[in-house]
């Protein structure tokens, strides 16, 4: 691996000297449908309030043991509300249990026997399970060593660190670069998420050069909106005596309206 990355990309052969060994180490022990059902409960809560709701997940519906998608189809939506889901997320763990239970969610053995893209293709009809859920199964339990997860936050703000730019890589411009990093993309990810641990503690390695042509998303500017103020209005004072008309004139009006 380091002769792979010291080949084709010198900031990230420093990166990796910097953080040292890779230390992923794959929970193969987990079901497919386990580990979807973990990433639907942490969705938008941190860590510890997704644990407590996972812990009473566990215990209404297995007993103590992780439950299976029978047992999660056999709970009224009330009950499982109780424990702290959101309906959403309720009707996306039951959806999972559904397709675990006609296949479509696969269990470990047949789901080693399919590549990347197929997996992905396959769980993303779950609802409520995106591209990056698949990608972190697919790094975190399969331990498949191609995977670039560009979406992920803390890969692009990485790269942000390491690569010295001025704003966050998009995307695809991400995913063009990291080609040269095939086919241990996983390891990239990898490291990309120690360069933020290393910026923090100040021992991120200063990068030889910045890559070309790397698009970025450069950070909205704020616009100041203009408060609009009510226009002054002249005082009597200021604006001088009205002038009376001529009398003449109020004798011509007098007149004209005798007729």
């Amino acid at each position: 691996m380091k002769r792979h990355f010291a080949a084709c990309d010198p900031v990230m052969a420093a990166l990796m000297r910097a953080a040292g060994p890779y230390r992923l180490e794959p929970q193969a022990a987990r079901s497919p449908f386990e580990s979807l059902a973990r990433a639907i409960t942490h969705q938008q809560l941190n860590g510890t309030a997704a644990n407590r709701i996972l812990e009473r997940f566990i215990g209404l519906c297995g007993n103590g043991a992780f439950p299976t998608p029978a047992a999660v189809l056999a709970r009224p939506d009330g009950e499982l509300r109780a424990v702290g889901l959101s309906f959403a997320k309720i009707a996306s763990l039951k959806d999972l249990a559904a397709k675990a239970g006609d296949g479509l969610v696969p269990d470990s053995a047949t789901l080693i026997a399919l590549d990347d893209g197929a997996i992905v293709e396959r769980l993303t009809q779950v609802r409520g399970i995106g591209r990056w859920t698949v990608e972190m199964l697919l790094m975190f339990q399969l331990g498949r060593p191609d995977v670039l997860p560009v979406d992920d936050f803390g890969v692009r703000n990485g790269f942000r660190l390491a690569y010295g730019l001025a704003g966050m890589p998009t995307p695809r411009a991400l995913a063009a670069f990291g080609e040269r990093w095939a086919p241990q993309r996983t390891a990239a990810a990898w490291y990309l998420w120690r360069a933020v641990e290393l910026a923090r503690e100040g021992r991120l390695p200063a990068p030889a050069g910045r890559p070309r042509g790397i698009r970025i998303v450069k950070p909205k500017k704020k616009v100041r909106k203009a408060v609009a103020r009510p226009a002054r209005r002249k005082s009597a004072a200021a604006a001088g005596p009205r002038r009376a008309p001529s009398t003449r004139a109020a004798r011509a009006r007098r007149g004209r309206s005798k007729r």
